[in-house]
């Protein structure tokens, strides 16, 4: 797949105010892109966007939940009246929480599906019809490792981020057809907020800005799935194939 030079290039991207998003927003700007971030807090957007520019880089704030298809809508507009066209939209935004199914509330898993996979749909919703007028464009949702297979207490996670793999898997077949290239961020342990309440040993723990690079690079060449840190990737590829006897067996050890 082609890649694409940030230098220059308007760039949307939910999920801003912390974590991955908050450290994308800065390393995307120091690579010369235009970026256009969103997220609920509006305060601290304008803060990463004054912070940016005092930086010399370029960045505007626009405020969004991205549950809300008719908010990302508006969003977009606001984005291509002020910005310009969008070359690359990175929906970011997300949350984990863990579940317990001897504890099970339906509503728990919802939630997390409506924000985690709902929300790229509502942001791709908005976008994509731009991009196809246009016959060219860019995504790069964000989902995980947690989506190849089940692991404990995170059901409701790891199911919506394998929806969202799944999707963007199935339409990046129609998509590249109509010149619009696809790529699934898959990462995996990220030091961030939502990783800091985490009460378990995280492998190959990797810190926000490392992430940054490492997904603003795999834009730049291209690549259809940008999974990191590549020893805990391939550790769960492989876990993908085991026959599920085992899988159950070697979880149930590390658990």
């Amino acid at each position: 797949m082609p890649g694409l030079k940030l230098q220059g290039k308007n760039v949307w991207l939910t999920g801003a105010s912390s974590g991955i998003g908050e450290a994308l927003a800065y390393e995307l700007a120091r690579r010369g892109a235009r970026v256009a971030i969103t997220a609920r807090r509006a305060e601290v957007l304008e803060k990463i966007v004054s912070e940016i520019r005092a930086q010399g880089g370029q960045a505007w704030s626009f405020r969004g939940d991205v549950t809300n298809l008719e908010e990302m809508k508006r969003v977009v507009a606001d984005i291509e009246q002020t910005v310009g066209p969008i070359d690359l939209a990175i929906p970011n935004a997300g949350t984990h929480l863990f579940t317990v199914p001897e504890q099970f509330n339906s509503a728990e898993y919802l939630s997390i599906m409506q924000l985690n996979f709902g929300g790229i749909l509502f942001c791709i919703e908005a976008v994509l019809p731009r991009m196809l007028e246009r016959g060219k464009g860019y995504l790069a949702p964000v989902a995980s490792l947690a989506g190849y297979r089940g692991l404990p207490r995170a059901a409701a996670y790891g199911a919506s981020k394998s929806a969202a793999i799944h999707f963007l898997e199935s339409i990046r077949f129609h998509l590249v057809r109509r010149n619009i290239t696809v790529s699934i961020v898959n990462p995996g342990f990220v030091k961030t907020p939502l990783t800091d309440k985490n009460d378990f040993q995280m492998p190959f723990l990797v810190d926000a800005d490392r992430a940054a690079k490492i997904i603003c690079r795999g834009i730049e060449r291209g690549k259809r799935e940008i999974a990191f840190p590549w020893p805990f990737t391939w550790v769960l590829k492989i876990a993908r194939i085991l026959p599920d006897r085992i899988y159950e067996v070697l979880v149930n050890r590390c658990w």
